[in-house]
C-alpha cells in the first residue's frame, strides 16, 4: 500500500510541476469561452446585407415590407421594371429584384405563381426565407381584414399562452424555459467534459505504460514494486491531475457566477417564456445574470458531488482497461484494436444521453445511468434535472463493484504483459493470461 502512495505522489508531483499543466489549467476556461466567442464571430463575419428593389404593381405591399440591418427593401417605379431587370446584371450595388403582380379579384393564388425574384448573384438561404416570410406575412394580414377581424383581434390570435410549471418535488420552484435550458446546458457540458476526460487520461496512462515498457525502465521498477503496484500508482497518480483541474475550474466557475449573479437585483420581475422572447428583451449581459442566478438555484453541491464520484470511478474503470491495453501490446499501432472496447461503450452511453433532455426520467435514462459501463457519462448527463437518491446510490454501488471487479482483470493482465516482449497479444491470449494467473493463485 506504501509503494502505491509513493507512485501516485510520484505521478502526480511530475505532472502538476510541469508549466504546460499550470497553463492549461489557468488558461483552458479562459480559452474555450474565447473558442466560443470566435465561432459566433465567424457566423457574424458571414453575414451580409442584401439590398433588394420591389416592384410593387398590386400596391398591396408598398410600405408593408420592412426593412432591417440584413435586408433593405427599396420600392421602385413599375415602369422601370424592364430596365431595372436589363441593369441587373454585373450591378453591385443590387442584389436583386422583387416583382410583385396585381392582384386580381383577390387571387392570391395567381399572386403567388406570377411573383418572382430577379437575382444577379446567389443569396443566403436566410434572405431568401426572410423575403418569403415578410411576403407571407403581409398576404395573412390582408385575408384576415377581408375577413372583417381587426388589427387588435389579429394580434390578440397570434399571442402566445405562457405556461408556469411548479415542481413539487423541487420545493415548488418555478421551472421556467430558461431554467429548462440552463440544465440541459449544465447537462451536455458536464457529460462532454467527462467523456473526453476519461478518454485523455485514460490514453495518457497508456502512452505511459507502453512507453515505460519500450524503454525498458520498468524491468528496473518492477524489481522494487509489484506490477499490480505500478499500475495503480499510476492510474491514481493521472486521476489526482485529473481532479486537481477539475476543482480549480469548479472554483472559477462558481466565483464567475456569484460575480454576475451579483446584477441580479435589479432583475426581479419574470422572464418571458421563450427564448427568443428573452433575448429581445434583455441585453447580454442581463441575459448572463439570469443564467447565473438560475445556475446557483441548482442543487450545486450534490452535482459537484455526483461528477467527481462518477469521473472518479469511471476514469479508474476505464483507465485500468487502457493501462492493461498498454501492458499488453509493444507499440501504439497494436493498441487501436483493443481500444475500440473501451471507447464504445462511453460513446453508447454519450449519445444515448443526448435523449435524456425531453425525458430524463424515461426508462432509457435510467437504465444508461445504472449500467456501470455508461453510467459515468449518463448519471451526470441527469443529475442537474434532479435524480432520485436510491438511483444515486444504486448506481455508485453497481460502478463501484463493477470498477472493483475491473481493477482485479486489468492486474492480472498487467502482471503478465508488462514484462512481455515480442509476442502480439490477442483476445484469446489475454484471457489466457487472467486464467493462469487465477490457477496459479489457487
Amino acid at each position: 500500500m506504501n509503494n502505491i502512495f509513493l507512485i501516485t505522489k510520484r505521478e502526480f508531483l511530475t505532472q502538476v510541476k510541469k508549466k504546460s499543466f499550470i497553463i492549461l489549467t489557468l488558461l483552458a476556461p479562459v480559452m474555450i469561452i474565447a473558442f466560443g466567442a470566435v465561432i459566433g464571430l465567424m457566423f457574424k463575419a458571414n453575414e451580409s446585407h442584401s439590398i433588394i428593389e420591389v416592384v410593387d404593381k398590386s400596391g398591396l405591399f408598398t410600405n408593408q415590407l420592412k426593412s432591417n440591418d440584413k435586408l433593405n427593401y427599396v420600392f421602385v417605379s413599375a415602369a422601370d421594371e424592364k430596365s431595372k431587370i436589363n441593369n441587373l446584371k454585373g450591378n453591385e450595388s443590387l442584389d436583386g429584384i422583387l416583382i410583385l403582380p396585381e392582384l386580381k379579384n383577390q387571387n392570391f393564388d395567381a399572386l403567388e405563381k406570377e411573383t418572382r425574384l430577379v437575382i444577379n448573384s446567389k443569396i443566403g438561404f436566410d434572405t431568401k426565407q426572410k423575403i418569403v416570410s415578410d411576403i407571407s406575412d403581409v398576404v395573412k394580414k390582408e385575408k384576415i381584414k377581408q375577413l372583417g377581424i381587426q388589427e387588435t383581434q389579429l394580434n390578440d390570435l397570434d399571442k402566445g399562452f405562457t405556461l408556469k410549471t411548479i415542481n413539487v418535488t423541487d420545493n415548488n420552484k418555478e421551472d421556467s424555459d430558461l431554467a429548462f435550458g440552463v440544465k440541459s446546458g449544465l447537462s451536455m457540458v458536464l457529460m462532454y467534459v467527462t467523456f473526453m476526460f476519461i478518454i485523455i487520461y485514460g490514453v495518457r496512462v497508456m502512452r505511459s505504460v507502453l512507453e515505460e515498457k519500450n524503454n525498458r525502465v520498468v524491468e528496473i521498477i518492477i524489481s522494487s514494486v509489484k506490477p499490480f503496484e505500478l499500475m495503480m500508482g499510476k492510474i491514481l497518480g493521472v486521476t489526482m491531475v485529473a481532479l486537481t483541474q477539475f476543482l480549480i475550474w469548479i472554483t472559477m466557475s462558481v466565483i464567475g457566477a456569484l460575480v454576475l449573479n451579483t446584477g441580479f437585483s435589479p432583475l426581479q420581475k419574470n422572464i418571458p417564456g421563450g427564448n427568443e422572447e428573452i433575448a429581445s428583451k434583455l441585453d447580454m449581459g442581463q441575459l448572463a445574470t439570469q443564467i447565473s442566478h438560475s445556475l446557483l438555484e441548482l442543487n450545486f453541491p450534490l452535482i459537484i458531488f455526483v461528477f467527481i464520484v462518477y469521473f472518479l470511478l469511471g476514469y479508474i474503470f476505464y483507465s485500468s482497461i487502457y493501462a492493461a491495453i498498454g501492458s499488453a501490446v509493444d507499440n501504439e499501432t497494436e493498441t487501436q484494436q483493443f481500444t475500440l472496447f473501451a471507447i464504445l461503450p462511453l460513446t453508447l452511453g454519450m449519445y444515448g444521453s443526448f435523449t435524456l433532455m425531453n425525458n430524463p426520467d424515461g426508462p432509457l435514462g435510467f437504465w444508461l445511468s445504472i449500467i456501470p459501463f455508461t453510467s459515468p457519462v449518463a448519471m451526470i448527463a441527469r443529475i442537474p434535472f434532479g435524480v432520485p437518491i436510491w438511483q444515486i446510490v444504486l448506481s455508485i454501488i453497481l460502478l463501484l463493484a463493477t470498477t472493483v471487479f475491473m481493477i482485479f482483470l486489468a492486474g492480472k493482465i498487467y502482471r503478465v504483459g508488462i514484462l512481455m516482449y515480442g509476442n502480439k497479444a490477442t483476445m484469446k491470449e489475454l484471457w489466457k493470461w487472467i486464467k493462469d494467473n487465477l490457477i496459479s493463485k489457487i
